[in-house]
């Protein structure tokens, strides 16, 4: 944007210096033609006034003298011509070419003169000529020759002299064009980056509001005031999830008490069909209660970075795991692969994201499935996948896995709260990661996840403060 700025204010300036100079230089050259031609004129009146002899009949020795000298001195042809374009006395640099016409003009009575401007392309001489006249009849001219090379030169001097002042005009606009456009789009440079700051998480990021034009600062000053809002509100809707979370946790597990404390006084099988149903509810609602809290306090993890060996977590997440998937008879199995494979992510992000997606892949893979935990370093970072042999989802249903409390239309009575690919989604892209899910062949369902590496080789040292940790189940 600088640089349009820039060469908006370049290309406005180099307009008005065309304009000015373009006129400007025009006039010089004519005006140097015009200071040589008026010293032309005023030699050959002198020379006229001492061709009258010469003319009527006399001896040519004055005026030869004077034009030989003048020819010595100046290095300028001239020659006295009669009535009949005879040549009677010439210097010796003398050359009648391109002299035609102005000899007409004289030999009638009036001076001449050509060309009007000498360009610094122009070859042809200037010319002038005067008439001599005795009691109003004219008996001939002095003609004067001047070469073109010195006017020529004299008007390039000029115009090279303009170009250098244009050219320093056109500097001093460019160096005053980037000052003033740095000082204007400088809030809109901060505007920016302070923007793509929010957006990857720094939400304490705001904009100098002290910097360029008032409505700018003004500007500034109310995109801070906007995003102090959205994150306040965004703080305050984290909050009200984690307490109402927290809080409801002690009335529901009383109610849980009360209601399982009902279960001998009931005789009848409908009623105790009834009290089994509501005791799976009151379940399901604390598996939704502790998802919500997990969630909120993933989404409060943004800046804090920690290295840990995602191949270690993945093998002590298996071996978690393990129990419940033989409980269900489902093959759970870490493939071999790289080892160790360090990641650099928000703490406990490839824990709870495994737990998360091992915990699917078992719970839909159904009795003699399988399901596999690859690890690998790729792409400058680690690839973790876990692969189950269950039904898969659609291509529709895998655009809406990670909204919150979604489930497929097949899931609806399976245990769960909706939100153990959201809090995925969280975890990943609050660790700069990347959440891929796509169909298995011949069936079943691929969820990857891509972490990225450690910058530098000594950040391995870190994996220490990050330990590999019990199951933490995620529905």
């Amino acid at each position: 944007m600088r640089r349009r700025l820039v060469i908006s204010y370049l290309l406005l300036m180099v307009l008005v210096l065309i304009a000015l100079e373009t006129p400007l230089a025009a006039t010089l050259a004519g005006g140097e033609t015009e200071r040589v031609r008026a010293d032309r004129l005023a030699d050959a009146t002198r020379f006229a006034s001492l061709a009258g002899p010469t003319l009527r009949g006399g001896g040519p020795d004055p005026i030869e003298s004077e034009l030989r000298s003048y020819d010595e001195l100046y290095a300028i042809g001239a020659a006295v011509v009669d009535r009949d374009r005879g040549t009677l006395v010439a210097s010796p640099r003398w050359q009648p070419t391109a002299t035609t016409t102005a000899l007409d003009v004289a030999l009638s009575g009036q001076q001449a003169s050509a060309p009007q401007s000498v360009w610094p392309w122009t070859t042809d001489p200037v010319v002038v000529a005067v008439p001599v006249s005795d009691g109003g009849e004219v008996l001939g001219a002095v003609v004067i020759v001047t070469p073109a090379g010195p006017i020529r030169r004299a008007v390039a001097a000029w115009w090279l002299l303009l170009a250098l002042a244009g050219l320093l005009a056109v500097l001093a606009c460019v160096l005053t064009a980037f000052g003033l456009a740095g000082w204007v789009l400088r809030p809109v440079t901060e505007l920016d980056a302070v923007t793509h700051e929010i957006a990857e998480g720094d939400r304490g990021a705001r904009v100098q509001d002290r910097l360029g034009p008032p409505e700018l600062r003004r500007l500034a000053a109310s995109f801070n005031h906007m995003a102090d809002v959205v994150s306040d509100v965004m703080d305050r809707q984290r909050a009200f999830v984690a307490h109402a979370s927290h809080q409801l946790r002690n009335p529901l597990t009383a109610l849980r008490l009360r209601v399982e404390e009902l279960g001998p006084s009931l005789t009848d099988t409908d009623g105790r069909s009834e009290h089994r149903l509501a005791l799976e509810e009151t379940d399901r609602l604390a598996l939704v209660l502790d998802a919500l809290l997990t969630l909120a306090r993933a989404e409060r993890e943004e800046n804090e970075r920690v290295t840990v060996d995602a191949a270690a977590v993945a093998a002590s997440r298996v071996a978690a795991w393990g129990p419940l998937a033989r409980h269900r008879s489902v093959t759970l199995r870490l493939a071999p692969g790289d080892a160790p494979a360090y990641a650099r992510t928000v703490p406990t992000a490839v824990d709870q994201a495994l737990d998360a997606l091992i915990d699917n892949a078992v719970k839909f893979s159904g009795a003699g499935g399988t399901v596999t935990v690859t690890v690998a370093r790729r792409d400058h970072g680690v690839a973790l996948e876990v692969r189950d042999s269950g039904p898969g989802m659609t291509g529709s249903q895998l655009g809406q896995a990670t909204e919150r409390f979604w489930r497929a239309p097949d899931a609806q009575n399976v245990d769960g709260a909706g939100l153990g690919l959201t809090i995925v989604a969280v975890l990943v892209d609050a660790s700069d990661g990347r959440l891929t899910m796509r169909a298995g062949e011949p069936r079943g369902l691929i969820a990857g996840l891509w972490f990225p590496a450690p910058e530098a080789d000594e950040d391995r040292r870190d994996a220490d403060t990050e330990p590999a940790g019990d199951a933490c189940r995620v529905p």
